[in-house]
């Protein structure tokens, strides 16, 4: 019977003696761990590292990010250097996305696409919708065309051949009805494009006639070099057909004169309007 108690009191130290090794081995561990984790945070050439430290039987395991090879060399060197350890085993990666915002390459932004704009002084050369005339016509009447060519600014087109462009009668006066002239003068006032419509400011086309067959031309806003709408007669008999003014090289069809010399704007005439203002349009798309 003593001799059993003897043998329960042994085992039972054993196990108390066991369990207390294992428990200084593991407060040791956690020292161990602790001890490197702080010195790594506190170094400032591994401060920025995410590492993340494990010890067992005082072999210490390392894990996580750090942001050059030079802070991994480092981050090493500290646990190699602390007491009580039995080994390190290094499995920590090099992320350079960790290195400090002012470290890292700046990002290169796309830039971006910049409006385009039509400058002052473009022609506009447009195929009328409509007819016109200084006897059926009336002040503040509205008129519709369409781009006769496109328009291009630093080889992009800007305003495609086709586009809608509507213009209002600026002057229309009947000949007999003031001092003899008959008067007629017409303006663009806005384009669409791509479903856009942009208000436009361009140099108005004007004609007068007075007199036996004598007809004078002239482009305000503009100059000469604004393109006109009707030029001067071509021979002077009834009928005879109107030559129109060119601007800057582009031929233009100008209205004719009726018997009862009042100036006239067939439809599909080809006039050419010079914009008197830039016209600012969006970016194309890509």
């Amino acid at each position: 019977m003593r001799t059993h108690k003897l043998t329960i009191s042994i085992v039972l130290l054993t196990a108390l003696i066991g369990l207390s090794i294992a428990c200084s081995k593991r407060s040791n561990d956690d020292t161990i761990a602790k001890d490197i984790q702080d010195k790594v945070a506190a170094d400032p050439d591994t401060k920025d590292s995410q590492v993340n430290v494990a010890a067992k039987d005082g072999k210490v395991t390392l894990t996580g990010k750090v942001k050059t090879p030079a802070a991994q060399r480092k981050v090493e060197q500290i646990a190699t250097a602390e007491p009580g350890q039995t080994g390190v085993d290094d499995q920590t990666a090099v992320q350079p996305d960790l290195m400090p915002a002012a470290a890292q390459a700046p990002a290169v932004e796309k830039p971006k696409p910049e409006p385009i704009v039509v400058p002052a002084g473009t022609a506009l050369t447009v195929r009328m919708g409509q007819a016109l005339s200084s006897k059926t016509s009336q002040s503040g009447q509205t008129f519709l065309a369409t781009l006769a060519q496109p328009v291009s600014v630093d080889g992009r087109t800007a305003i495609p051949a086709g586009a809608t462009a509507s213009g209002t009668v600026v002057t229309a006066k009947e000949k007999g009805k003031f001092k003899g002239e008959g008067e007629l003068s017409i303006a663009l006032t806005s384009v669409t494009v791509k479903g856009h419509t942009y208000t436009i400011q361009t140099s108005s086309l004007d004609s007068t006639s007075k007199g036996k067959g004598k007809r004078t031309a002239a482009t305000t806003g503009g100059g000469a070099a604004g393109g006109a709408l009707i030029g001067g007669l071509a021979g002077g008999g009834k009928g005879a057909g109107i030559g129109a003014l060119v601007g800057a090289g582009a031929g233009l069809l100008g209205g004719a004169m009726t018997g009862n010399k009042q100036i006239e704007i067939p439809a599909e005439s080809a006039l050419t309007f010079r914009l008197s203002a830039p016209l600012t349009l969006p970016p194309p798309a890509d």
